[in-house]
């Protein structure tokens, strides 16, 4: 991680500070200088999510708050004093919300509802709000811009969507000064087996097979360094013309799970077969088939482009992995 400019002292909510992009964001705002509160799903174990994997020189460096982001108390006290807030928090499993679409359409969007109005009664200076390259679904077009046409194709894409929709709104009824940043497939350390590339990577290096669903699919992978850069350009950039406003936040190059899966096996130091297990199947009308983005409105904007690309990417998340196994569930499909 880099140091960041600017950040020194400004006081910072991340919501979903204990997943997989926020855990990186606060290791980068702490070691920037930034004053981090982080708020985490409420669990009677203590458990801080991938927060636990930061040093403890950093981790002393942050406020951790807990509670549920369907509850605007808790949402209130955490909004409280901060400047900037960065809106990562949701229940994101695709086929999750195929079991308990109720929760997830709750937390995602009641949950956003409830920051919105923090925000604007506490006169936060600027909301990063967190979409997903879901709400596009299967691309109509390519690349994908941010004009394109949203389709919700699961009940986690219609929840996105909504909070999405509920964003524009305060920006167009209050003026709320909301930024929207849409990452497409980020990966790297600390992300969990429920996406795919710790997927394929974690049974590579256990089995002599890899199982996966539809490998026809196409994604657009960014690096987590390069997602975390994206969030925090779209603050440090002040320029009132990005208020209001949706960025994609994707590398520009698509592959087909196929060739990602034997890219990643080639990097395996023994022959692995690759299998297709029908229980990893979506519903065919639910499965985004294709997903390519234009991230051009953000390298003119605020002069955002990935640097990091999928080879380097992919072995610097592979490393990781290898040397956190014992962190990872083993033998079922994890959802």
């Amino acid at each position: 991680m880099i140091k960041r400019k600017n950040w020194d002292k400004k006081r910072i909510l991340i919501t979903g500070a204990g997943g997989f992009i926020g855990s990186h964001l606060v290791e980068t705002l702490v070691l920037s200088g930034a004053s981090v509160r982080g708020f985490i799903h409420y669990n009677s174990r203590g458990d801080i999510g991938l927060l636990s994997h930061l040093p403890s020189q950093i981790l002393s460096g942050v406020e951790i708050v807990a509670g549920d982001l369907r509850d605007p108390q808790a949402i209130q006290k955490a909004v409280n004093g901060c400047q900037v807030v960065f809106h990562l928090g949701a229940l994101i499993s695709i086929p999750y919300s195929y079991y308990h679409p109720y929760e997830v359409a709750e937390t995602n969007f009641l949950g956003t509802m409830n920051v919105l109005i923090a925000c604007q009664e506490k006169g936060v200076e600027r909301i990063i709000h967190t979409s997903t390259s879901e709400v596009y679904g299967t691309a109509q077009h390519v690349p994908i811009d941010e004009s394109h046409p949203l389709r919700g194709q699961s009940p986690y894409s219609a929840s996105k969507i909504g909070a999405d929709k509920l964003v524009e709104s305060f920006y167009c009824s209050y003026g709320l000064p909301v930024v929207t940043v849409r990452p497409f497939n980020t990966y790297g350390p600390r992300q969990s087996n429920r996406a795919i590339i710790p997927t394929i990577i974690t049974q590579a290096l256990t089995q002599r097979t890899v199982s996966l669903g539809n490998v026809e699919t196409t994604r657009d992978f960014t690096y987590i360094d390069d997602t975390v850069n994206g969030f925090l350009k779209a603050v440090e950039a002040e320029k009132d013309y990005l208020v209001g406003k949706t960025f994609n936040l994707g590398s520009g190059q698509e592959i087909k799970v196929s060739d990602l899966a034997r890219m990643i096996v080639k990097k395996m130091d023994h022959p692995i077969e690759i299998k297709i297990d029908p229980d990893r199947l979506r519903p065919p009308n639910s499965e985004v088939l294709r997903l390519l983005s234009d991230n051009s409105l953000a390298k003119k904007t605020f002069g955002w482009q990935p640097e990091i690309d999928l080879n380097d990417g992919l072995d610097r998340t592979i490393a990781w992995i290898k040397n956190h196994l014992d962190q990872y569930q083993m033998g079922s499909y994890q959802f």
